[in-house]
């Protein structure tokens, strides 16, 4: 039986095509930390987890949802100042843990229904654009990816 994310088949849960191993190649550039892919890591990783809810941390997602609010309200400064405070609200210096204001924006997973499994008009592949994730264009792709991504979700607050 092949892997639902699987090289070959379509994924059951994001509609695209070898998006494990497309996710993986993406990661490496992304942890390359060059331009344009390494500030875009945590908007790639939210559209991913987003579209896979299988993989939904504890929060069923609400953080993720957050972040891609974030940046397509903000851009990558505001990306960069929620993470700034989720950083600081996870410091050992302050009592509580307590999650920084618009972490996590939205209801994790929306009222009554579950997390959305497919009908996603930008996944990975369409990112990827034949499996090698050219620079030209790629912020103009993850802005798309993330549209797309809570077009699905449901609308979030900013």
């Amino acid at each position: 039986m092949t892997d639902p994310r699987g090289e070959r088949g379509q994924c059951a849960e994001c509609g695209a095509r070898g998006c494990e191993e497309l996710f993986h190649g993406l990661l490496a550039l992304d942890h390359s930390r060059a331009e344009p892919w390494g500030p875009l890591h945590g908007v790639s990783v939210s559209c991913f987890l987003l579209q896979h809810p299988g993989r939904l941390p504890a929060d069923g997602g609400a953080a993720a949802r957050g972040l891609l609010g974030a940046y397509l309200d903000g851009g990558q400064p505001a990306v960069e100042r929620l993470v700034g405070r989720a950083r600081a609200a996870n410091s050992h210096r302050v009592k509580g843990g307590a999650a920084p204001d618009g972490a996590a924006q939205g209801p994790a997973v929306r009222s009554g229904r579950e997390a959305p499994r497919g009908g996603f008009a930008v996944t990975i592949e369409q990112v990827a654009l034949g499996g090698t994730f050219p620079a030209a264009g790629f912020p103009e792709r993850v802005r798309a990816w993330a549209a797309a991504t809570l077009d699905v979700w449901g609308p979030h607050s900013g």
